[in-house]
């Protein structure tokens, strides 16, 4: 193999990786921020004031 294909060959497997990096950052940030919004749904779902009195009559 020559110099050049070598160097070809390099660039191709640098090239791919970046790409592969780059996908794989995208789907944490996304996934990041699915994370986030059903935190939020879950604080914006809880009711603290239920449940905290209860009338009881014997």
């Amino acid at each position: 193999m020559d110099i050049a294909a070598l160097s070809m060959t390099m660039n191709q497997i640098n090239t791919s990786t970046d790409v592969g990096v780059a996908m794989l950052s995208k789907a944490l940030d996304t996934q990041e921020d699915m994370g986030a919004e059903m935190i939020k749904m879950m604080e914006q779902s809880v009711t603290p004031h239920i449940g905290a009195n209860i009338d009881v009559s014997v």
